[in-house]
Protein backbone atom coordinates (compact mmCIF):
# COMPACT_ATOMS: atom_id res chain seq x y z
CA UNK A 1 0.00 0.00 0.00
CA UNK A 2 1.28 3.42 -0.82
CA UNK A 3 -0.47 6.72 0.52
CA UNK A 4 -0.20 9.96 -1.56
CA UNK A 5 -1.05 13.40 -0.05
CA UNK A 6 -1.71 16.22 -2.28
CA UNK A 7 -1.87 19.65 -0.72
CA UNK A 8 -3.55 22.83 -1.93
CA UNK A 9 -1.61 25.33 0.26
CA UNK A 10 -3.82 28.30 -0.82
CA UNK A 11 -6.88 26.19 0.93
CA UNK A 12 -4.93 24.59 3.38
CA UNK A 13 -6.90 21.13 2.19
CA UNK A 14 -4.68 17.85 1.68
CA UNK A 15 -6.37 14.84 -0.27
CA UNK A 16 -5.21 11.60 -1.20
CA UNK A 17 -4.58 9.00 -3.21
CA UNK A 18 -4.14 5.35 -2.08
CA UNK A 19 -2.57 3.00 -4.44
CA UNK A 20 -2.51 -1.00 -3.91
CA UNK A 21 -2.06 -3.39 -6.44
CA UNK A 22 -2.47 -1.72 -9.65
CA UNK A 23 -5.79 -0.13 -7.88
CA UNK A 24 -6.35 3.63 -6.63
CA UNK A 25 -8.60 5.07 -4.18
CA UNK A 26 -8.66 8.95 -3.81
CA UNK A 27 -9.95 10.51 -0.43
CA UNK A 28 -11.53 13.88 -0.31
CA UNK A 29 -10.34 15.09 -4.07
CA UNK A 30 -10.08 18.87 -4.75
CA UNK A 31 -11.43 20.98 -7.99
CA UNK A 32 -8.84 19.61 -10.77
CA UNK A 33 -8.93 15.92 -11.04
CA UNK A 34 -5.79 15.96 -13.06
CA UNK A 35 -2.92 15.34 -10.24
CA UNK A 36 -4.96 12.30 -9.75
CA UNK A 37 -4.95 11.02 -13.10
CA UNK A 38 -1.34 12.24 -13.84
CA UNK A 39 -0.78 10.16 -10.44
CA UNK A 40 -2.57 6.74 -11.57
CA UNK A 41 -0.90 6.75 -15.01
CA UNK A 42 2.60 7.09 -13.40
CA UNK A 43 1.83 3.91 -11.24
CA UNK A 44 -0.30 2.32 -14.37
CA UNK A 45 -3.12 2.02 -11.71
CA UNK A 46 -6.44 2.33 -12.16
CA UNK A 47 -8.76 5.02 -9.98
CA UNK A 48 -11.62 2.54 -8.60
CA UNK A 49 -13.05 4.31 -5.78
CA UNK A 50 -13.64 7.74 -4.37
CA UNK A 51 -14.24 9.12 -0.94
CA UNK A 52 -16.00 11.63 0.09
CA UNK A 53 -15.42 12.27 4.26
CA UNK A 54 -18.46 14.58 4.00
CA UNK A 55 -19.80 17.37 1.95
CA UNK A 56 -17.06 20.00 2.43
CA UNK A 57 -17.53 23.67 3.24
CA UNK A 58 -14.61 25.26 2.19
CA UNK A 59 -14.07 23.73 -1.52
CA UNK A 60 -15.57 22.19 -4.22
CA UNK A 61 -14.63 18.35 -4.88
CA UNK A 62 -14.34 16.60 -7.88
CA UNK A 63 -15.57 13.54 -6.86
CA UNK A 64 -18.41 13.74 -9.50
CA UNK A 65 -16.17 14.53 -12.10
CA UNK A 66 -14.33 11.32 -11.46
CA UNK A 67 -17.13 9.09 -11.60
CA UNK A 68 -17.80 10.11 -14.54
CA UNK A 69 -14.45 10.23 -16.35
CA UNK A 70 -12.90 6.96 -15.17
CA UNK A 71 -16.49 5.31 -13.59
CA UNK A 72 -14.75 4.89 -10.33
CA UNK A 73 -17.86 4.21 -7.35
CA UNK A 74 -18.20 7.45 -4.90
CA UNK A 75 -18.34 5.93 -1.44
CA UNK A 76 -20.18 8.26 1.36
CA UNK A 77 -22.13 7.96 3.95
CA UNK A 78 -25.80 7.47 3.69
CA UNK A 79 -26.65 10.42 5.81
CA UNK A 80 -25.22 12.50 3.53
CA UNK A 81 -28.24 12.51 1.12
CA UNK A 82 -26.00 12.59 -2.28
CA UNK A 83 -27.77 13.73 -5.22
CA UNK A 84 -25.28 11.74 -7.54
CA UNK A 85 -24.36 7.72 -8.12
CA UNK A 86 -22.69 6.54 -5.19
CA UNK A 87 -22.31 4.06 -2.68
CA UNK A 88 -23.32 4.01 1.18
CA UNK A 89 -20.25 3.46 3.67
CA UNK A 90 -20.60 3.80 7.33
CA UNK A 91 -19.52 1.86 10.25
CA UNK A 92 -17.76 -1.57 9.12
CA UNK A 93 -18.42 -1.24 5.41
CA UNK A 94 -15.30 -2.15 3.91
CA UNK A 95 -13.89 -1.81 0.18
CA UNK A 96 -10.86 -3.66 -0.58
CA UNK A 97 -8.49 -1.84 -2.92
CA UNK A 98 -5.53 -4.59 -4.09
CA UNK A 99 -4.13 -6.06 -1.31
CA UNK A 100 -5.62 -2.96 1.05
CA UNK A 101 -8.50 -3.02 3.08
CA UNK A 102 -10.63 0.17 3.37
CA UNK A 103 -12.72 0.39 6.25
CA UNK A 104 -15.50 3.06 7.56
CA UNK A 105 -16.17 4.31 11.14
CA UNK A 106 -18.66 7.14 11.10
CA UNK A 107 -17.43 10.08 12.95
CA UNK A 108 -19.73 12.99 13.18
CA UNK A 109 -19.23 15.83 15.09
CA UNK A 110 -18.14 18.28 12.77
CA UNK A 111 -20.72 17.50 10.78
CA UNK A 112 -24.14 14.76 11.66
CA UNK A 113 -22.32 13.08 8.43
CA UNK A 114 -18.92 12.55 8.61
CA UNK A 115 -16.59 9.55 8.24
CA UNK A 116 -13.36 8.42 8.65
CA UNK A 117 -11.40 5.55 6.84
CA UNK A 118 -9.46 3.06 8.31
CA UNK A 119 -6.75 1.66 5.88
CA UNK A 120 -5.20 -1.55 6.83
CA UNK A 121 -2.40 -3.99 5.69
CA UNK A 122 -2.41 -7.47 3.97
CA UNK A 123 -2.56 -8.49 7.73
CA UNK A 124 -5.64 -6.67 8.78
CA UNK A 125 -3.44 -3.90 10.84
CA UNK A 126 -4.60 -0.82 10.70
CA UNK A 127 -1.87 1.67 9.25
CA UNK A 128 -3.43 4.37 8.37
CA UNK A 129 -6.36 6.90 9.50
CA UNK A 130 -8.38 9.21 6.91
CA UNK A 131 -10.02 11.98 9.46
CA UNK A 132 -11.60 14.20 7.20
CA UNK A 133 -12.55 17.42 9.16
CA UNK A 134 -12.99 15.48 12.61
CA UNK A 135 -9.56 14.75 13.70
CA UNK A 136 -6.84 17.54 12.65
CA UNK A 137 -3.20 17.48 14.11
CA UNK A 138 -3.39 19.42 16.80
CA UNK A 139 -7.52 19.94 16.95
CA UNK A 140 -10.19 18.59 15.86
CA UNK A 141 -13.08 19.96 13.57
CA UNK A 142 -15.19 22.71 14.53
CA UNK A 143 -19.18 22.04 14.76
CA UNK A 144 -20.93 25.24 13.89
CA UNK A 145 -20.98 25.04 10.22
CA UNK A 146 -24.20 22.48 9.59
CA UNK A 147 -26.91 24.51 11.47
CA UNK A 148 -28.35 25.13 8.32
CA UNK A 149 -26.84 23.37 5.63
CA UNK A 150 -26.64 19.68 4.44
CA UNK A 151 -29.00 17.13 4.36
CA UNK A 152 -29.30 16.60 8.36
CA UNK A 153 -29.09 20.37 10.00
CA UNK A 154 -27.87 20.29 13.71
CA UNK A 155 -27.04 22.97 16.46
CA UNK A 156 -23.46 23.07 16.97
CA UNK A 157 -23.98 21.91 20.96
CA UNK A 158 -25.16 18.65 19.75
CA UNK A 159 -22.28 18.41 17.62
CA UNK A 160 -19.82 18.92 19.77
CA UNK A 161 -21.41 16.33 22.03
CA UNK A 162 -21.02 14.23 19.09
CA UNK A 163 -17.56 14.94 18.62
CA UNK A 164 -16.27 14.43 21.91
CA UNK A 165 -17.31 10.26 21.91
CA UNK A 166 -16.32 10.23 18.02
CA UNK A 167 -12.82 10.81 18.93
CA UNK A 168 -12.83 9.14 22.08
CA UNK A 169 -14.43 6.07 21.09
CA UNK A 170 -13.65 5.83 17.17
CA UNK A 171 -10.57 7.55 16.93
CA UNK A 172 -7.95 7.44 20.26
CA UNK A 173 -8.85 3.53 20.36
CA UNK A 174 -6.94 2.72 17.26
CA UNK A 175 -3.23 1.48 17.90
CA UNK A 176 -0.90 4.46 18.90
CA UNK A 177 1.35 3.74 15.79
CA UNK A 178 -1.78 4.18 13.27
CA UNK A 179 -0.84 7.52 11.26
CA UNK A 180 -3.22 10.35 10.72
CA UNK A 181 -4.22 11.69 7.93
CA UNK A 182 -6.52 14.99 8.22
CA UNK A 183 -7.90 16.66 5.56
CA UNK A 184 -6.81 20.26 6.34
CA UNK A 185 -3.61 21.94 8.24
CA UNK A 186 -2.87 25.30 9.51
CA UNK A 187 -4.66 28.36 7.92
CA UNK A 188 -8.07 26.37 7.22
CA UNK A 189 -10.74 27.70 9.03
CA UNK A 190 -12.72 24.10 9.63
CA UNK A 191 -10.87 24.66 13.11
CA UNK A 192 -9.30 26.81 15.20
CA UNK A 193 -5.96 25.64 15.76
CA UNK A 194 -4.58 23.29 13.47
CA UNK A 195 -0.39 22.09 13.48
CA UNK A 196 1.64 23.08 10.77
CA UNK A 197 2.02 19.35 10.58
CA UNK A 198 0.60 17.64 7.32
CA UNK A 199 0.28 14.17 9.46
CA UNK A 200 0.97 12.25 12.62
CA UNK A 201 0.32 9.28 14.69
CA UNK A 202 -2.39 8.33 16.97
CA UNK A 203 -0.34 8.61 19.91
CA UNK A 204 1.36 11.47 18.96
CA UNK A 205 -2.27 13.01 19.09
CA UNK A 206 -3.14 11.75 22.29
CA UNK A 207 -0.11 13.69 24.30
CA UNK A 208 -0.56 16.38 22.13
CA UNK A 209 -3.82 17.49 21.11
CA UNK A 210 -5.93 19.19 23.23
CA UNK A 211 -9.29 17.67 22.00
CA UNK A 212 -8.18 14.33 22.80
CA UNK A 213 -6.96 15.15 26.71
CA UNK A 214 -8.88 13.99 29.69
CA UNK A 215 -11.92 16.25 30.06
CA UNK A 216 -15.69 16.14 30.91
CA UNK A 217 -17.59 16.10 27.98
CA UNK A 218 -18.97 19.65 29.28
CA UNK A 219 -15.58 21.40 29.47
CA UNK A 220 -14.73 19.66 26.11
CA UNK A 221 -18.00 21.23 24.71
CA UNK A 222 -17.43 24.26 26.37
CA UNK A 223 -13.35 24.83 24.77
CA UNK A 224 -14.87 23.29 21.60
CA UNK A 225 -17.30 25.91 20.86
CA UNK A 226 -15.34 29.02 22.50
CA UNK A 227 -13.48 31.28 19.81
CA UNK A 228 -14.05 29.47 16.43
CA UNK A 229 -13.54 31.54 13.64
CA UNK A 230 -15.64 33.31 11.46
CA UNK A 231 -17.70 31.39 8.44
CA UNK A 232 -17.54 32.30 4.98
CA UNK A 233 -20.15 33.18 3.23
CA UNK A 234 -19.55 30.32 0.58
CA UNK A 235 -19.36 27.60 2.83
CA UNK A 236 -22.84 26.90 3.02
CA UNK A 237 -22.87 27.21 -0.77
CA UNK A 238 -20.30 24.61 -1.18
CA UNK A 239 -22.30 22.44 1.18
CA UNK A 240 -25.13 22.23 -1.50
CA UNK A 241 -22.90 22.00 -4.54
CA UNK A 242 -21.29 19.27 -3.20
CA UNK A 243 -24.14 17.19 -2.03
CA UNK A 244 -25.02 17.60 -5.39
CA UNK A 245 -21.89 17.34 -7.83
CA UNK A 246 -20.02 19.79 -9.40
CA UNK A 247 -19.76 20.93 -13.14
CA UNK A 248 -16.32 18.90 -14.61
CA UNK A 249 -13.59 21.63 -13.50
CA UNK A 250 -12.04 22.63 -17.27
CA UNK A 251 -15.55 22.55 -18.77
CA UNK A 252 -16.98 25.20 -16.19
CA UNK A 253 -13.32 27.44 -15.98
CA UNK A 254 -13.89 27.48 -19.84
CA UNK A 255 -17.48 29.57 -19.88
CA UNK A 256 -15.62 32.77 -18.53
CA UNK A 257 -16.09 35.14 -20.76
CA UNK A 258 -12.79 37.23 -20.93
CA UNK A 259 -11.72 40.40 -22.75
CA UNK A 260 -8.35 41.54 -24.22
CA UNK A 261 -6.89 44.26 -21.94
CA UNK A 262 -9.22 47.29 -21.17
CA UNK A 263 -8.09 51.03 -21.93
CA UNK A 264 -8.64 53.32 -18.98
CA UNK A 265 -11.60 54.25 -20.24
CA UNK A 266 -13.23 51.04 -20.51
CA UNK A 267 -12.25 50.27 -17.50
CA UNK A 268 -14.90 53.02 -16.26
CA UNK A 269 -17.19 52.53 -18.72
CA UNK A 270 -18.00 48.96 -17.96
CA UNK A 271 -21.06 47.34 -19.20
CA UNK A 272 -22.68 47.45 -15.71
CA UNK A 273 -21.58 49.98 -13.58
CA UNK A 274 -23.55 48.98 -10.52
CA UNK A 275 -21.46 45.35 -10.44
CA UNK A 276 -18.52 45.26 -7.92
CA UNK A 277 -14.98 45.05 -9.66
CA UNK A 278 -12.71 42.99 -8.41
CA UNK A 279 -9.08 44.35 -8.46
CA UNK A 280 -6.71 42.06 -7.77
CA UNK A 281 -3.51 43.91 -8.95
CA UNK A 282 -1.10 45.65 -6.19
CA UNK A 283 -2.29 48.24 -4.05
CA UNK A 284 0.00 50.88 -5.67
CA UNK A 285 -0.87 49.89 -9.29
CA UNK A 286 -4.84 49.88 -8.08
CA UNK A 287 -4.38 52.99 -6.04
CA UNK A 288 -3.17 54.96 -9.77
CA UNK A 289 -5.96 53.98 -11.42
CA UNK A 290 -9.22 51.89 -10.82
CA UNK A 291 -13.16 51.97 -11.22
CA UNK A 292 -14.94 53.48 -8.38
CA UNK A 293 -16.71 50.14 -7.84
CA UNK A 294 -13.70 48.59 -7.38
CA UNK A 295 -12.54 46.28 -4.40
CA UNK A 296 -9.30 45.94 -3.90
CA UNK A 297 -8.96 42.35 -3.22
CA UNK A 298 -5.13 41.35 -4.68
CA UNK A 299 -3.11 38.19 -5.13
CA UNK A 300 -2.38 36.56 -1.83
CA UNK A 301 -2.24 33.00 -0.57
CA UNK A 302 -5.88 33.60 0.80
CA UNK A 303 -7.27 35.09 -1.91
CA UNK A 304 -10.28 32.49 -2.43
CA UNK A 305 -11.08 32.60 1.06
CA UNK A 306 -11.72 36.71 1.23
CA UNK A 307 -13.90 36.30 -2.27
CA UNK A 308 -15.66 34.02 -0.73
CA UNK A 309 -16.54 36.16 2.68
CA UNK A 310 -17.06 39.48 0.66
CA UNK A 311 -18.77 38.48 -2.08
CA UNK A 312 -22.05 36.22 -1.60
CA UNK A 313 -22.84 32.79 -3.58
CA UNK A 314 -24.85 33.79 -6.45
CA UNK A 315 -23.49 37.36 -6.44
CA UNK A 316 -22.21 38.73 -9.74
CA UNK A 317 -18.79 40.71 -10.40
CA UNK A 318 -16.04 41.21 -12.73
CA UNK A 319 -12.47 40.31 -12.34
CA UNK A 320 -9.19 42.16 -12.93
CA UNK A 321 -5.45 40.94 -12.94
CA UNK A 322 -2.27 42.58 -13.34
CA UNK A 323 -1.64 40.31 -16.55
CA UNK A 324 -3.27 37.27 -18.61
CA UNK A 325 -0.76 34.55 -16.55
CA UNK A 326 -2.22 35.94 -13.73
CA UNK A 327 -5.74 35.86 -14.80
CA UNK A 328 -5.67 32.54 -15.37
CA UNK A 329 -4.45 31.22 -12.54
CA UNK A 330 -7.69 33.80 -10.27
CA UNK A 331 -10.03 31.82 -12.25
CA UNK A 332 -8.52 28.37 -11.62
CA UNK A 333 -8.65 29.46 -7.74
CA UNK A 334 -12.27 31.19 -8.21
CA UNK A 335 -13.58 27.75 -9.29
CA UNK A 336 -12.26 25.57 -6.24
CA UNK A 337 -14.83 27.35 -4.17
CA UNK A 338 -17.52 27.24 -6.63
CA UNK A 339 -17.80 30.88 -8.03
CA UNK A 340 -16.62 30.74 -11.55
CA UNK A 341 -20.27 31.02 -12.85
CA UNK A 342 -20.51 34.59 -10.95
CA UNK A 343 -17.67 36.12 -12.64
CA UNK A 344 -19.38 38.46 -15.44
CA UNK A 345 -16.08 39.37 -17.44
CA UNK A 346 -12.81 38.94 -16.45
CA UNK A 347 -9.94 40.98 -18.06
CA UNK A 348 -6.64 42.41 -17.47
CA UNK A 349 -6.86 46.25 -16.26
CA UNK A 350 -4.45 48.92 -17.46
CA UNK A 351 -5.52 52.01 -15.11
CA UNK A 352 -8.82 53.47 -14.22
CA UNK A 353 -10.65 56.53 -13.76
CA UNK A 354 -10.46 56.85 -10.33
CA UNK A 355 -7.09 57.56 -8.14
CA UNK A 356 -6.31 56.99 -4.49
CA UNK A 357 -4.65 58.70 -2.38
CA UNK A 358 -1.65 57.72 -0.17
CA UNK A 359 -2.04 58.34 3.88
CA UNK A 360 0.83 59.76 5.75
CA UNK A 361 0.42 57.54 9.24
CA UNK A 362 1.88 60.53 11.42
CA UNK A 363 -1.01 62.93 10.67
CA UNK A 364 -2.83 59.67 12.77
CA UNK A 365 0.36 59.78 15.63
CA UNK A 366 0.17 63.48 15.79
CA UNK A 367 -4.27 63.75 16.65
CA UNK A 368 -5.92 59.88 16.22
CA UNK A 369 -9.52 61.97 17.23
CA UNK A 370 -9.40 63.77 14.09
CA UNK A 371 -10.31 60.40 12.40
CA UNK A 372 -13.05 57.64 12.07
CA UNK A 373 -10.64 54.81 12.34
CA UNK A 374 -11.80 51.09 11.57
CA UNK A 375 -10.48 48.16 13.06
CA UNK A 376 -11.02 45.30 10.50
CA UNK A 377 -9.60 42.60 11.68
CA UNK A 378 -11.15 39.78 13.06
CA UNK A 379 -13.01 39.03 16.25
CA UNK A 380 -10.79 37.00 18.04
CA UNK A 381 -7.60 39.44 16.92
CA UNK A 382 -9.50 42.56 18.52
CA UNK A 383 -9.78 40.48 21.75
CA UNK A 384 -6.65 40.22 21.87
CA UNK A 385 -6.04 43.52 21.79
CA UNK A 386 -7.10 46.86 20.04
CA UNK A 387 -4.54 48.83 18.26
CA UNK A 388 -6.64 52.16 18.57
CA UNK A 389 -8.44 52.81 21.86
CA UNK A 390 -11.44 54.66 20.29
CA UNK A 391 -11.64 52.62 16.35
CA UNK A 392 -15.14 51.03 15.63
CA UNK A 393 -14.44 47.51 14.57
CA UNK A 394 -16.39 45.97 11.62
CA UNK A 395 -14.72 42.90 10.24
CA UNK A 396 -13.89 42.76 6.68
CA UNK A 397 -16.35 40.16 6.39
CA UNK A 398 -19.32 42.27 7.63
CA UNK A 399 -17.87 45.77 6.16
CA UNK A 400 -20.69 45.42 3.19
CA UNK A 401 -23.67 44.41 5.56
CA UNK A 402 -22.10 47.69 8.07
CA UNK A 403 -21.14 50.13 5.75
CA UNK A 404 -23.90 52.42 7.49
CA UNK A 405 -23.05 51.92 10.70
CA UNK A 406 -19.76 54.38 10.21
CA UNK A 407 -20.23 58.37 10.93
CA UNK A 408 -19.18 60.16 7.86
CA UNK A 409 -18.40 63.69 9.75
CA UNK A 410 -14.96 62.79 10.05
CA UNK A 411 -12.09 61.14 7.56
CA UNK A 412 -11.99 57.54 7.65
CA UNK A 413 -8.65 55.21 8.19
CA UNK A 414 -9.02 51.57 7.82
CA UNK A 415 -6.62 49.31 9.39
CA UNK A 416 -5.74 45.60 9.67
CA UNK A 417 -3.13 43.43 11.01
CA UNK A 418 -0.53 44.18 8.02
CA UNK A 419 -2.05 45.78 5.07
CA UNK A 420 -4.08 43.45 2.76
CA UNK A 421 -6.95 43.54 4.20
CA UNK A 422 -7.39 47.05 4.78
CA UNK A 423 -6.79 47.30 0.88
CA UNK A 424 -9.80 45.37 0.55
CA UNK A 425 -11.37 46.78 3.74
CA UNK A 426 -11.09 50.81 2.34
CA UNK A 427 -12.12 50.59 -1.29
CA UNK A 428 -15.47 48.94 0.10
CA UNK A 429 -15.74 51.89 2.08
CA UNK A 430 -14.84 54.15 -0.45
CA UNK A 431 -16.70 53.03 -2.97
CA UNK A 432 -20.02 52.59 -0.66
CA UNK A 433 -20.01 56.45 1.18
CA UNK A 434 -19.21 57.85 -2.67
CA UNK A 435 -17.04 61.27 -1.86
CA UNK A 436 -19.30 61.46 1.41
CA UNK A 437 -15.87 61.49 3.50
CA UNK A 438 -12.36 60.59 2.66
CA UNK A 439 -11.00 57.42 3.11
CA UNK A 440 -7.62 56.37 3.57
CA UNK A 441 -5.83 52.72 3.81
CA UNK A 442 -3.91 52.47 6.65
CA UNK A 443 -1.97 49.89 5.19
CA UNK A 444 1.48 48.69 6.55
CA UNK A 445 2.15 51.26 8.28
CA UNK A 446 -0.34 49.92 10.96
CA UNK A 447 2.88 48.11 11.82
CA UNK A 448 4.50 50.73 13.45
CA UNK A 449 1.22 51.76 15.45
CA UNK A 450 0.99 47.36 16.25
CA UNK A 451 4.72 47.76 17.75
CA UNK A 452 3.70 49.86 19.89
CA UNK A 453 5.28 53.36 18.65
CA UNK A 454 1.83 55.02 19.23
CA UNK A 455 -1.18 52.43 20.84
CA UNK A 456 -3.66 54.30 22.44
CA UNK A 457 -5.47 52.43 25.40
Amino acid sequence: MEIKQFEDRHLAHYSYAIISKGEMALVDPSRDPKPYYDLAKQHGARIVAVIETHPHADFVSSHLEIHQATGAAIYVSSLLGAEYPHQTFDEGDTIILGGTLLKAINTPGHSPDSISIIAMDETGRPKAVFTGDTLFIGDCGRPDLREQAGAITAARADLAKQMYHSLRDKLMVLPDDVTVYPAHGAGSLCGKGLSEQNSSTVGAEKMHNWSLQDMSEEEFIRQLLSDQPFIPKYFPFDVGVNKKGAEPYQQSISKIRKSDPVTPEAYANLPDPGTIVIDTRPQKQFMKGHSKHAINLMNDNKFETWLGSIINPGESFYLAAESEQVLDQLIQRISKIGYENQVKLAFVAVSGNSETEEFDGKKLMEDENAYTIIDIRNHSEVKAGKIFGNAMHIPLYELRERISEIPLHKPIVVHCAGGYRSAAGSSIIRSAVNNQASVFDLSEQVKQFVNGLHIKA
